[in-house]
C-alpha cells in the first residue's frame, strides 16, 4: 500500500539505508547544513578593517544571508523529521494515514523545491552585484558553496517529490492483498450449490394436507331440527 508492504512487516536497518528515497534524505541533509553553515560562518565578515561591523557578503544584503539560513534551517529539520515518517511508514497500518503521510511528503518536497529555487536566483543575483572588497573576499569560496548547493538542492527536492508523487498514484492494489492474504488453495472444496432440479415437480414428495379426515354427514346424537 503506497509502496510499502504489509503493515507490522520487520524493518530491516540495512535494506532501509539502501533504499533510493532515504539516500535522498541524507543527501539533502547535508546540503542543507552545507547552505547554512556556510552563510553563518563565513559570509558574514568585515567589509574592511576600518569598519568593524559584520556585513552579509551578499552584497550587503541582510535578506539573501536570512533568507539562505532559513531555507537550510526548514529543509535540515524537515529531512530528519520525514526520515523518521519512512522508517516508521511500514508500522502504519491504516490506509487513509498512509495517504496523508504520502500527501504531506509530496506537498513538502514541492515547497522546498520551490524554497530552494528561490534561494538559489535571489542568492545569485546577489553575489553578481557584490563588489569583492579585501574583506569580502575572504568568504567567496562560502558564498560560491551555498549558492553551487542552493542549485544541487532543487534537482534533489523535485526528485523527492516526483517519488512521493508516484507513490501516491500506486496507491493501494488490492490484488497484492487478494494473492497474499486470501491465496486461492487447489484443494480447498468450495461452497455447495443448490441442487439443481428437472424442472417437473413430483407429487411424492407431498404429504396428505392436515385436516382431512372424513366428516360424518350426522353425527351420532345429533338430529337435525325441523322448520
Amino acid at each position: 500500500s503506497f509502496g510499502a508492504g504489509r503493515a507490522g512487516g520487520a524493518i530491516d536497518p540495512v535494506d532501509f539505508l539502501k533504499q533510493p528515497q532515504t539516500l535522498l534524505r541524507v543527501i539533502t541533509w547535508i546540503f542543507s547544513i552545507v547552505v547554512f553553515g556556510s552563510i553563518v560562518n563565513e559570509c558574514y565578515v568585515n567589509k574592511d578593517s576600518q569598519n568593524p561591523e559584520l556585513l552579509c557578503i551578499f552584497n550587503e544584503n541582510e535578506s539573501a544571508c536570512s533568507y539562505g539560513i532559513a531555507v537550510g534551517v526548514i529543509a535540515f529539520f524537515g529531512c530528519i523529521f520525514f526520515f523518521v515518517v519512512d522508517l516508521y511508514f511500514q508500522q502504519i497500518s491504516s490506509v487513509k494515514d498512509r495517504k496523508r503521510a504520502v500527501l504531506l511528503d509530496l506537498g513538502f518536497s514541492g515547497f522546498l523545491a520551490f524554497l530552494w529555487f528561490v534561494a538559489f536566483c535571489f542568492l545569485a543575483n546577489q553575489w553578481q552585484r557584490t563588489t569583492l572588497t579585501r574583506g569580502f573576499a575572504q568568504g567567496a569560496d562560502a558564498a560560491r558553496a551555498a549558492i553551487t548547493f542552493s542549485f544541487f538542492s532543487i534537482i534533489v527536492w523535485v526528485v523527492l517529490a516526483l517519488r512521493a508523487l508516484q507513490r501516491y498514484r500506486l496507491g493501494t492494489d488490492m490484488s497484492l492483498f487478494a494473492t497474499e492474504q486470501f491465496g486461492t488453495d487447489p484443494s480447498a472444496s468450495s461452497y455447495p450449490g443448490y441442487p439443481g432440479g428437472s424442472g417437473v415437480e413430483s407429487t411424492e414428495t407431498y404429504q396428505s394436507p392436515p385436516f382431512t379426515e372424513t366428516l360424518e354427514a350426522n353425527p351420532k346424537g345429533y338430529q337435525v331440527p325441523a322448520y
